[in-house]
Formats: C-alpha cells, sequence, structure tokens
C-alpha cells in the first residue's frame, strides 16, 4: 500500500473518505462553520437592486440535532454539524456556500456526509416534506477565461406529496439582469424549479428511518474535471454513475471571476413545514498542483 493511503486509513477523520491526491478543504464542524456562508444576490448602490429570488434564501448554522426524545443528537461524529434550513413555507429555500479559487486545472472530488428531514414538529414521519437538496459547483477558468461553468446536481425527494427519489442535474440558467448603473455586476438565478433533467440512472431512494426524528447519515462523491469542464460521475452510497451524460450551466466569462471555485449545499421545502440539511464533514480533494 502506498504511504499516502496508509496515512488516511490510520486517520480516523480521514479514512471515511476516498480522496485525490491533494486535500483542498476538510471541515469538520464541530470546530466551527469554517467560511460556509450565505448565498447573496448581487447588489449595487442598494439592496433593493437584489433579484427577488435571492432576497429570503436562509443561510447556513451550526446545529446540535437538538430534539425532543433525547434532548441533543449531536452530529454523526461529533456534536456538531452545517445545517442549512429553509423557512416554514413550500418553495423557500436554504443556501450554504464556500468560496475559493484554485491554482491549476485537474479533476476534482468532492465527498461528504449527509442527512436531510423537515422539522420534528409532529408526531408523524414527514417523509414527503422535504422537495430536494443539492450540491452547486460555481467555477471559471483562469487566464484567458472563456466559460463560467455551473454543476449542479440534486435529489428530488418528493414533490407535491409524491416520492420521486432521483438525482437531477441542471443544463441552463434563467436569463441575466444587469445590476447597478457602473456595468460591473450582472444577476442571474440559478437554482429555480425549472429546468432539471433526470440521471438517466433508476431512483434511489434513502434510508429515512421510521419517526420523524431518527436521522441516518449517507455518503455523497461527486467528481469533476476542471480542464474539460464536466461532471466525471457522483456515488452515493451503493450507487454510482459515471457521468457521461449530466450537463452544466455554461456562461461566457465574467471579469471578476477568475480562477473561481465555488462549493455550495441547498435544501428546498416543498410543504409549510422547514426542511434541513445537515452536513457533518466535507472533504473537497484534487488532481492538481
Amino acid at each position: 500500500m502506498d504511504p499516502y493511503r496508509a496515512a488516511l486509513l490510520a486517520h480516523p477523520q480521514l479514512s471515511k473518505f476516498d480522496p485525490l491526491g491533494r486535500i483542498l478543504l476538510y471541515d469538520d464542524f464541530d470546530h466551527g462553520i469554517n467560511g460556509w456562508t450565505a448565498l447573496i444576490g448581487n447588489y449595487e448602490h442598494s439592496l433593493d437592486s437584489v433579484l427577488p429570488d435571492y432576497r429570503d434564501i436562509r443561510p447556513p448554522m451550526l446545529s446540535n440535532q437538538s430534539m425532543w426524545d433525547t434532548g441533543t443528537a449531536g452530529s454523526m461524529e461529533g456534536t456538531y454539524s452545517l445545517k442549512v434550513a429553509t423557512r416554514e413555507r413550500a418553495n423557500s429555500l436554504g443556501v450554504a456556500i464556500k468560496r475559493h479559487t484554485f491554482r491549476s486545472r485537474g479533476r476534482l472530488r468532492l465527498e461528504c456526509y449527509f442527512t436531510f428531514k423537515p422539522e420534528a414538529s409532529e408526531l408523524v414521519l414527514s417523509e414527503l416534506d422535504v422537495r430536494a437538496f443539492g450540491v452547486l459547483f460555481d467555477l471559471q477558468d483562469g487566464r484567458n477565461a472563456q466559460l463560467r461553468w455551473m454543476p449542479h446536481l440534486r435529489y428530488l425527494n418528493a414533490a407535491n406529496g409524491k416520492r420521486i427519489a432521483r438525482w437531477q442535474f441542471k443544463p441552463k440558467t434563467r436569463e441575466f439582469h444587469k445590476i447597478g448603473d457602473s456595468g460591473k455586476t450582472v444577476s442571474h438565478f440559478h437554482l429555480g424549479p425549472e429546468g432539471w433533467m433526470d440521471v438517466p440512472i433508476e431512483p434511489q431512494e434513502l434510508c429515512y428511518n421510521e419517526i420523524a426524528t431518527k436521522m441516518n447519515w449517507h455518503y455523497l462523491r461527486i467528481d469533476l474535471d476542471l480542464e474539460s469542464r464536466r461532471f466525471l460521475g457522483f456515488r452515493c452510497n451503493d450507487v454510482e454513475y459515471a457521468g457521461d451524460e449530466l450537463q452544466t450551466i455554461q456562461i461566457p466569462a465574467m471579469p471578476n471571476l477568475l480562477c473561481m471555485l465555488n462549493v455550495g449545499f441547498w435544501i428546498e421545502a416543498d410543504t409549510e413545514k422547514r426542511a434541513f440539511l445537515y452536513v457533518d464533514s466535507v472533504l473537497l480533494s484534487g488532481e492538481i498542483d
């Protein structure tokens, strides 16, 4: 066994991941929120210039998973996880995003352990109250930039009280709007309910357990190639997909976003009940310098 792999397997926290050659970030939320923050719509001169769909997206927080059965459940490993929560309203969104840049183009791998539930506000399972959760990337080339591209992958759990359990990708965003009068800022909303396409695999039902307060953690891995600007596949628990047919949002490169590497998680409510996404830990790695 090579020394790198042996060191990973000997590390109690990292051994549950399969990172590529260089670890770019490892966030275990027992040590803080680590720079994960709100998705804020662009504005200039006045907050009234923020596009309406961005104005009420809820920011992330830390959670020890308080609940009525035992008081505190804690995270998968430790006390705190990253919690992304919606409002108590259908179509409400919660988003957590972390902003980086990259040094060179190559393979990129995101891994995390997550779970999701609606707010446990009544003694019923409520497994169809969360519409969806997802992972997004917002990337742009470096020097001589041609494209900004935005891989979006979501798990559509349910819609209008019906179980769907399908993975989906998004190939297009909405139209651009100029923000302010400087000519430097535009905005577009890319998390709307329209335009999602099914990943061509069978539906995947995830372990939801049997009462509203029991949570099971899931493994998710997503692979990208910054050089060819495409998905290389993803894995969730025992389901794996090669990624050949997954398209990404592609738009012209923008002046102030060179080498941008943003990663985000989001959750969508389908009923008048808050939807929660918890991330215990997340690791981003790459085959890059």
